[in-house]
């Protein structure tokens, strides 16, 4: 809320995002750690409750259970990776859904924070794809033939290969879980910002400049805030099925001796 005795308006910027302890000082639970504790809950409770009481004839949870796991095995896993992609599907279903739940809190009343938003958060979560996409691709190529694979595609001229290898390690090793991390990042947290900006601009409008011209501007900017508090959604979800699918692409080419 704006101050009554501040009639300057102060847009939003990093420092909303920084949460005290919810407990009290001396204590580390944030309110970001409060929405990935209920990220994880709902996510468990979700696959837990649809799969309880499986029948043939599926309810409305199990048939949403199931789409949701249909989607990921077939548009992304099998898509991506191919037809070993089905002992990949449990993770890609896990961080998906993860990262819906983490993204859409945005969105959703009294939470209203991407936890993604915080950098550590995706930065974690890429470096677990990481690590799976460097392990299959060792285990399955060898410690040395993995990179050599990775460092020295075959077709490729050799005289190419003192400028291509340094690149393609760098780019596995380092800007692959770099790009996950900010792409994530960035966009949680500038669309939060916008939204935010949106709400209180539209507030201080209203309570600050009363008359025609201030209810008329703050009402435009609070029904422009609904707008896009629904294109956010779909931004979120979408940013969601990005770093899934990345991360599938990832493990699929680690999984083929050229990539």
């Amino acid at each position: 809320m704006i101050a009554a005795e501040s009639p300057e308006f102060h847009s939003p910027g990093p420092a909303d995002f920084e949460f005290p302890p919810i407990f009290g000082e001396g204590t580390f639970f944030t309110k970001p750690m409060l929405v990935v504790v209920l990220g994880t809950i709902a996510v468990g409770a979700f696959f837990y409750f649809a799969a309880r009481r499986a029948t043939v004839v599926p309810g409305k949870l199990q048939f949403a259970a199931e789409s949701f796991y249909g989607f990921v095995r077939n548009q992304i896993a099998m898509d991506a990776i191919g037809r070993e992609g089905s002992k990949y599907v449990p993770y890609l279903v896990t961080l998906f859904g993860f990262l819906v739940a983490l993204n859409i809190s945005g969105i959703i009343p009294i939470l209203q924070l991407p936890a993604t938003s915080k950098i550590g958060i995706p930065l974690g979560l890429a470096a677990i794809s990481w690590i799976i996409f460097n392990y299959v691709g060792i285990r399955r190529q060898g410690f040395g033939g993995y990179f050599k694979n990775m460092m020295f595609p075959p077709g490729v001229p050799k005289a190419l290969y003192p400028l291509l290898a340094p690149l393609e390690f760098l780019s596995t090793v380092v800007f692959r879980p770099a790009t996950l991390t900010l792409r994530l990042t960035f966009n949680m947290f500038a669309g939060h910002l916008v939204l935010l900006l949106t709400i209180l601009g539209g507030e201080y409008l209203i309570t600050e400049y009363q008359g025609v011209v201030g209810y008329a501007a703050g009402s435009v900017s609070l029904l422009f805030s609904i707008v896009l508090t629904f294109f956010e959604g779909f931004i979120q979800i979408l940013q969601a099925y990005v770093f899934t699918l990345l991360t599938a692409i990832y493990i699929g080419g680690a999984l083929t001796h050229e990539h």
